[in-house]
């Protein structure tokens, strides 16, 4: 009898169940880092997209090759990738894609600007 225990064994149960614990916690970790990084890209993609169709609006009157110039200069120093821009009448839409996640994946965003109507609040 001597070196036995006579109390609880657990024959290394304890140790599979917290490995499994924390395999399972790395895992949600790194959907939830994912996730965050896609939202997080997104927002840098939309914010791209209004100040560059602003930038734009202001210069709409100097022509549209003028207008979507400056837009694609500051889509890419604000580190993103100008997908579309266009000039409809006075208003410029444009749309921006960022790098978005590890993994490389790409969020979009985009932006429409141009004079304020007459009447509007």
């Amino acid at each position: 009898m001597r070196g036995e225990s006579r109390g609880f064994r657990d024959g290394g149960f304890a140790t599979v169940w917290v490995a499994f614990a924390v395999v399972l916690m790395i895992g949600v970790l790194g959907v939830a880092l994912q996730i965050g990084s896609a939202v997080l890209g997104r927002q840098r993609a939309e914010n791209a997209a209004d100040l560059a169709a602003l930038a734009g609006a202001a210069l709409i009157l100097e022509g549209p090759e003028e207008a979507c110039r400056r837009v694609a200069e500051l889509v890419v120093a604000n580190g993103g990738r100008l997908d579309d821009c266009a000039a409809d009448g006075l208003d410029v839409l444009v749309r921006v894609s960022v790098r978005a996640g590890p993994f490389g994946g790409r969020a979009e965003g985009r932006a429409r600007a141009g004079p304020v109507a007459e009447g509007a609040p």
